[in-house]
Order: structure tokens, then C-alpha cells, then sequence
């Protein structure tokens, strides 16, 4: 949602992302891997307030983890804009976190996308949604999705999407164990002949059928990140037991999900988890 507050300032919320398929293809020429996934928003918001005319690009956050200075992904986000768009007007970037950091759910990669859509809107739309991907795309392969706004097929690095259209909408349960985790030490790690999603990949059945989350929910990257944090299966038991219909570790982690058919249920597992762990749960629609 972007609402602007005057023609100076204005409000972004940058949702969250999980990921319900994740299959690593093989690692590229260039030091990348060859990814095919399937990504979908969060009702999980990070809120940015954007005031451009500040002379310098200065970005402030209520979450000590996240850096104000300019390898914060926001503030590479309003460089290359204003670099674009041969303007030096500044603007002040402040943060209102709520997405965990580096807990694999693209709060980063989401907050840039949001400063490029907010000052976009502030200066007269002179990008349209394409130029602001290829943006993104220099930012992080996850930008383009947010941008993008809607659930989608991606593969590439994950900057070419396909709009999935008919994702149910599940409730969501998200529980981040306080533990996190690089991406890069991910790929870095990740061994290819572990790797467990290929055989759905054979087909990749999702462009002519509804997504089945008892047949598809997948991620390659489990093999790396759950050998060094059990407690991510542990919480995916946890999730099932508690109704979930399917659960799944998001990106790199170490964010575990639960999609729930019903909201009540959703609240309850919730609950439960609530009164016995000191996780950090969140309950959030998926945005379809």
C-alpha cells in the first residue's frame, strides 16, 4: 500500500515473502544459482516513510540489526533511483521493522522495492514496472518480486516471473526461532546432490494445475540450513501437529511456515506456541 502524506512525503508498507517451492536447478557461470520457485506476499509489513528534498539519502530503523548506512538495501535502493533519474534531491528513509531480519522472508529486498515504488509515486510516475524490475534486479534477484506484487512463478535467479493466479488463499502461521542466517553462506554450502525438489521440477506440473502443497511444498535449501539449526524441523512438526495443512522452512531461513485452511486454527496454533516458546509468531494472510 502506498499513500502519499503531501507532495514531499509519503507512507509505503513492504510485505514479507515465503517461499512455497524453492528448487535449486544448478549454479550458473556467472557465480549464481539457477533457481525455480514459487513466491507469494505475507500480511507482514515493514512501514517506510519516505521525505525526498533532504539534500542527502539517510536511512534510520527502530531494529539495531539493520544498518543506516549505504550498504543498507534501501538506501542502494534510493542511489540508484535518483542516479536514474539524474536527480540529488535526497530523502530521509525511516523504517518501521517488523519483518525479521535475515530470517528468509525478503524483508530487505521488499523495503528496496518499496523505496522505488514510493519515490516513483512522489516524483510523477517516470518509471513504469518494468524499468523499476531491472531497478530492482540491480539491488538483489527478490526485488523484481516485490515490485512485481503478486504471487509468481520465478526462475533465473528468480527475476523472470509468471503471475500465478489461482493460489488458495491460506492463512499463515510464521515462526522465526531467533536464529539467522547469511543467504550467501547458504549457496555457499549448498551441495546439488542433495538437493530434494528435482523430481517435482521434472514436470513443473504448477502452470496447468493448482498448486498442491502435499505434492510441491519443497525447498533445496532445507538440506543446508536445517543440518545447522534442528529447530527447524522441529518447529515444522510443531506446525503440523497443530493443524497446519503443509509446513516448509522459507528461503534460506530460518523462517518455518504453516499454511493453515482456517483462520481460528491459524489463532490457535498461534496461541499454543506462544504460551511454550520465546519464538517471535506471527499469524498473516497470504497475499493472493
Amino acid at each position: 500500500m502506498i499513500k502519499p502524506i503531501d507532495p514531499s512525503r509519503i507512507r509505503v508498507q513492504a510485505p514479507a515473502k515465503i517461499n512455497l517451492f524453492l528448487a535449486v536447478k544448478g549454479r550458473r557461470a556467472d557465480g549464481y544459482h539457477e533457481l525455480c520457485s514459487l513466491m507469494a506476499g505475507v500480511g507482514l509489513f515493514d512501514t517506510l516513510w519516505m521525505t525526498i528534498g533532504t539534500g542527502t539519502i539517510r536511512v534510520t530503523c527502530n531494529d539495531p540489526q539493520v544498518p543506516e548506512d549505504p550498504s543498507n538495501l534501501a538506501c542502494r535502493a534510493a542511489a540508484l533511483f535518483h542516479n536514474r533519474f539524474s536527480r540529488a534531491d535526497g530523502v530521509h528513509i525511516k523504517i518501521d521493522k517488523k519483518i525479521p531480519v535475515a530470517a528468509g522472508l525478503g524483508g530487505g529486498s521488499s523495503d528496496a522495492a518499496a523505496v522505488l515504488r514510493g519515490l516513483n509515486t512522489l516524483y510523477g510516475q517516470p518509471f513504469d514496472q518494468k524499468a523499476l524490475m531491472e531497478m530492482g534486479l540491480a539491488i538483489g534477484a527478490d526485488v523484481p518480486f516485490f515490485i512485481f506484487g503478486k504471487p509468481a512463478f520465478a526462475t533465473g535467479v528468480g527475476e523472470q516471473l509468471e503471475a500465478c493466479e489461482d493460489l488458495a488463499p491460506y492463512h499463515v502461521v510464521l515462526v522465526y526461532p531467533g536464529v539467522s542466517i547469511a543467504t550467501a553462506d547458504v549457496f555457499k554450502n549448498l551441495n546439488l546432490r542433495l538437493t530434494k525438489c528435482k523430481k517435482a521440477l521434472k514436470y513443473f506440473p504448477f502452470r496447468k494445475h493448482s498448486f498442491d502443497i502435499n505434492r510441491y511444498l519443497c525447498n533445496d535449501l532445507e538440506t543446508v540450513t536445517v543440518v545447522r539449526y534442528p529447530v527447524i524441523e522441529d518447529v515444522k512438526q510443531q506446525l503440523v501437529a497443530l493443524g497446519a495443512a503443509g509446513a516448509l522452512m522459507s528461503g534460506s531461513g530460518t523462517t518455518v511456515f504453516g499454511l493453515f485452511k482456517d483462520a481460528s486454527i491459524a489463532q490457535k496454533a498461534c496461541r499454543i506456541m506462544e504460551r511454550t516458546r520465546t519464538w517471535r509468531i506471527f499469524v498473516a494472510d497470504l497475499l493472493v
